[in-house]
């Protein structure tokens, strides 16, 4: 059983972020995957990876991109499967549950409530509101529902609400605005000389763009595919609602700045 529920404000990076140690790798078996998509093989859902050892553990976990499997780097279920695995099936293993289907869709459902209290507890931090506070309780008290609980939320009315509510925190916190990109098609440009702070760039798509040295304070980066943009000696302390899996695809290093809680 769940424990007395948190508070947005409470949510720390070990409540929404990937710890494949309290897992049963349920990403690993669960979801299907291709090779067109940076997996190193193509696999249904409900069936293990091949590299998964009996102890629910990656064979080739420290060397993945090597191997051909940069798809497993940039993915984070934002804690879904930890709590999958210790409160909506109270510790038991998808070896011992017969409907993966199921389970396959509950973690789909968890991974989008998760990430959506992760954007949440930022607002809570940077502009509280009591929408969003409203908003994170109600996403609590589903994630820790039973399976045909969670699986009947109305998931779709709930992201339409958590877009509004991120949308009108983002408005207050770029003010004054800067230039509205949203999904604008920046791939591969150099981005170096544009005044990017305060900007919306929701939805952008900036794969391999150029973005040495570019700071983003405040810059709306919901949704935001950064794949194999280059991000070396930017600066994204301040950036709004940026996660794991974006700066993973990235191209980052050292003189990269990153808000905290957020791997560089």
């Amino acid at each position: 059983m769940p424990g007395p529920r948190l508070q947005l404000t409470e949510l720390t990076s070990s409540d929404l972020a990937a710890d494949c140690s309290r897992c049963h790798a349920l990403c690993c078996v669960l979801l299907p995957y291709r090779r067109d998509g940076g997996f190193g093989a193509d696999k249904p859902g409900g069936v293990a990876c091949h590299h998964l050892r009996e102890d629910d553990r990656c064979g080739i976990h420290t060397d993945l991109r090597e191997r051909g499997w940069p798809g497993c780097v940039v993915f984070d279920c934002f804690g879904a499967g930890q709590h999958m695995t210790e409160v909506t099936y109270g510790g038991a293993s998808w070896r011992h549950q017969e409907d993966l289907g199921e389970m396959g869709a509950v973690l789909s459902v968890l991974r989008l409530v998760q990430e959506m209290l992760l954007h949440l507890a930022e607002v809570a931090v940077r502009s509280p509101n009591p929408a969003a506070d409203d908003l994170g309780e109600r996403l609590m008290t589903m994630r820790d529902g039973t399976p045909v609980e969670i699986l009947t939320a109305d998931l779709d009315e709930l992201q339409e609400e958590c877009g509004d509510v991120l949308a009108r925190a983002s408005r207050r916190l770029r003010e004054p605005a800067g230039p509205d990109l949203t999904h604008a098609d920046l791939a591969g440009q150099d981005l170096r000389e544009r005044d990017l702070r305060s900007a919306c760039l929701r939805g952008a798509l900036l794969i391999g763009a150029d973005l040495r040295s570019v700071v983003l304070h405040r810059t709306d980066l919901l949704g935001a595919d950064l794949r194999g943009a280059d991000l070396r000696g930017a600066d994204l302390t301040e950036a709004l609602f940026l996660t794991g899996p974006q700066l993973a695809g990235a191209r980052t290093d050292e003189t990269t700045r990153v808000p905290d809680g957020l791997p560089a």
